[in-house]
């Protein structure tokens, strides 16, 4: 029976303002029936303020073994970066 279940990853923000973190994973019949299982089990003791499920057949993830084909052309890319500016005397005197 549990073998038909999906699996859902659990993300929670511990307080208003900070990023969802993931906390683990449950297994479901369906989406409500997850995040009613994560709440159980991940937010016994009041450590959330936000709750997130999703379906891992739902999430895709880059193959660290492309890493330099998928963000290797950003790196040339120098005005991306806060160092490419210079910043000027009177901004510093503030």
């Amino acid at each position: 029976m549990a073998d038909d279940w999906d699996l859902y990853e659990v993300f929670i923000r511990s307080k208003r303002g900070s990023s969802h973190k993931h906390v683990g994973s449950v297994h479901a019949v369906d989406s409500r029936l997850a995040l009613e299982s994560a709440r159980d089990l991940y937010t016994r003791r009041s450590e959330g303020e936000s709750l997130w499920v999703v379906a891992a057949k739902d999430i895709l993830a880059s193959d660290p073994l492309e890493g330099d084909a998928l963000f290797g052309p950003a790196a040339d890319k120098i005005y991306r970066h806060p160092t490419f500016y210079e910043i000027p005397d009177e901004v510093g005197k503030m």
